[in-house]
This record gives C-alpha cells, sequence and structure tokens, in this order.
C-alpha cells in the first residue's frame, strides 16, 4: 500500500467500512472506496454528481431529501431505511445515515453513510410476516412517509393499486387503520 498512515483522517475516510459520501448541496464532493462496490460506480463517476444518480426515481430523491433536511435540523444524526440504486440498475435496501457540519442549512455540507440491508433481514422486514413482496416492498414506502400517489410514482403503478395493497396489509396485520399499520411500522424500524 503506497498511502502513507501519517493522515489518519483521510485514510479512516477512504477505508470507512460503509460507503462514505461527503455532501455540498446534495453534490457529491468525496466519495469513499467502499462506494464502489455497493453501487457499483467508480469514484470519478460520482464525485461532482449529484446524489439523484443513486435513487431510483426523482419522487424517492425529493420526499427522502425533504424529510431529512427536517430530521437534520432536529438532531445531530439522521438514519433511515431506504431503496437506493446501483450503477446496475438493481434497487436494494439501505440504511442510511447522515449528519449536517450546519444544522441551520443541512444541505450545504453533509456526511452520509449506506449499508445495503439484505432481503429479509431489515427491521421492515422482520416486522411483516405474511405479506406479500409487494406489499412489503409498499410498506418499506410508506415507512419513508410516501403517499399512495408517491408509492404509485416510483413503482410504475396506478395509486389505487397501492390502496389495494394497503388495505390488505391492514387484514393481515390487524390494525384498525394506516395510521396505526405506519405506527406499528415506525415501532419495528426503531
Amino acid at each position: 500500500m503506497a498511502e502513507s498512515f501519517t493522515d489518519y483522517e483521510k485514510l479512516a475516510f477512504r477505508h470507512a467500512p460503509d460507503a462514505t459520501l461527503i455532501l455540498a448541496d446534495r453534490v457529491i464532493l468525496r466519495a469513499s472506496r467502499r462506494v464502489e462496490s455497493v453501487f457499483g460506480w467508480k469514484l470519478a463517476e460520482l464525485e461532482g454528481q449529484s446524489i439523484r444518480r443513486l435513487y431510483p426515481g426523482q419522487t424517492d430523491f425529493e420526499v427522502i431529501g425533504a424529510r431529512a433536511r427536517r430530521a437534520m435540523r432536529a438532531g445531530e444524526v439522521y438514519r433511515d431505511e431506504r431503496f437506493m440504486r446501483r450503477k446496475d440498475g438493481q434497487v436494494v435496501w439501505m440504511e442510511g445515515q447522515g449528519t449536517a457540519l450546519d444544522p441551520e442549512d443541512p444541505l450545504r455540507l453533509a456526511v452520509w453513510t449506506y449499508r445495503p440491508i439484505e432481503a429479509g433481514t431489515g427491521a421492515v422486514s422482520g416486522a411483516l410476516g405474511p405479506l406479500t413482496a409487494t406489499e412489503k416492498k409498499i410498506a418499506r414506502y410508506l415507512v419513508n412517509g410516501f403517499t399512495s400517489k408517491e408509492i404509485a410514482l416510483a413503482l410504475d403503478c396506478s395509486p389505487r393499486t397501492v390502496e389495494v395493497h394497503r388495505a390488505n396489509m391492514i387484514r393481515k396485520m390487524g390494525v384498525r387503520n394506516s395510521a396505526e399499520m405506519v405506527s406499528r411500522l415506525l415501532v419495528a424500524t426503531v
């Protein structure tokens, strides 16, 4: 290894165990080496690009970004589970954690880490037992605060289809309404 071991901060960032990004106004300034194996992109292909490139769709990018901005103003570290997109187009479930260097303007400069969650091992998956694969996918969006219309856009289906799945989920989970279902899902993801 040709690197100097005297610059520990650079060394720690470069070799962090999770995919780590430094963002300014949602543009990737720097990416750790783990980003290549997690997302499939070469560092040079991502640095200088919008993080939008790593989201499955515009809706995901906007909704999750707005939620993260609000949460990072209120607390030091924001954590969630969300869908992200690899270079090959594969959409994967990830744990994301971010911290703003300026809580007054969380987008100005932030550090984010991402870790893939294996199918069936995430907090949401474990809480959903008998739900179908599509219902579990919808549940993950519901936990992240998406509306039926936003979920429909993200999944390329009709809002009515999402509503039918939501009704089935309410029945299967033995809850009275959507709010109770989301509350139960959120408790399961903490």
